[in-house]
């Protein structure tokens, strides 16, 4: 199983449309696409920060390629950013677990 850690910098007054455009879209998007959610936060101390990490089935570069494909992905997208670009700065990091401790069964 590969996990992704990702990490979006809010354009400025732009975190409430950025958290609803998960909400009402994405998430479930995510889940028709081999990715799961295993949770969402926002760091202490900041305001325009949203960390998430995702469980893959299968090959992440394929499910990101058939997600951003979806046209109920891009039709979300562009309807959220009608009024400008939601995020400044998109980070991703996968991960795979090691030995050191067990990784919760998540399904």
């Amino acid at each position: 199983m590969t996990y992704e850690l990702r990490t979006y910098t809010a354009n400025p007054g732009r975190m409430d449309a950025l958290m609803a455009r998960f909400r009402d879209n994405t998430i479930n998007l995510f889940i028709e696409h081999n990715m799961k959610s295993l949770g969402y936060w926002t760091p202490v101390g900041t305001d325009d920060v949203l960390v998430y990490i995702l469980e893959h089935d299968g090959d992440p570069t394929a499910n990101w390629a058939a997600f951003a494909a979806d046209q109920r992905w891009i039709d979300a997208k562009a309807a959220s950013e009608a009024d400008g670009a939601l995020t400044a700065k998109i980070e991703s990091v996968m991960l795979e677990g090691t030995d050191l401790y067990p990784i919760a069964d998540t399904k």
